[in-house]
């Protein structure tokens, strides 16, 4: 089962895949079951490696495609990482790669963080990432140069 994927702009890492009914499944170690390979759960996938192998992000505190409820309206998020007293610290949207990042994705996370409230907050489609740290208080967002390790968002 060849399977030809982009290359993404994460360190590489060792993904299981299967084939059901001549469909790629890739296995999520969060949601601990065989998902469909699509391109954003490309991204996803290759996301969760890089936060818990190289970022330091227990594996235990990292939830993924959850649902929440925004103004009476269901959406459902990528990724949250919480702390160890369950309090969520980055919240990620993740894109195809083909998918442009811009402002309308921003948005999209920002509806997201009306109701969670997270701290860090990053957006990527595996080529480029922007990671930034809310500012509550002022109500503005500062970019960062990389994503935070665990230790620094905790």
């Amino acid at each position: 089962m060849p399977i030809k994927l982009p290359k993404l702009n994460f360190p590489d890492a060792d993904l299981r895949f299967k084939e059901i009914s001549s469909r790629i499944y890739v296995f999520d170690e969060s949601r601990k079951k065989y998902v469909v390979l699509t391109p954003e759960e490309w991204v996803r996938q290759r996301c969760l490696h890089y936060l818990s192998n190289h970022k330091n992000y227990p594996g235990s505190l990292l939830t993924v495609e959850k649902g929440i409820r925004v103004n009476n309206r269901e959406f459902r998020y990528d990724i949250v990482a919480y702390s160890k007293a369950a309090k969520p610290v980055l919240l990620v949207e993740c894109k195809a790669p083909e998918v442009k990042i811009d402002q309308k994705v921003f948005d999209q996370i920002a509806v997201y963080n009306f109701e969670l409230k997270v701290p860090y907050l990053l957006v990527t489609n595996g080529l480029s990432h922007y990671c930034c740290k809310v500012n509550f208080d002022s109500r503005n967002y500062n970019f960062l140069r990389e994503v935070p390790d665990y230790s620094e968002v905790i």
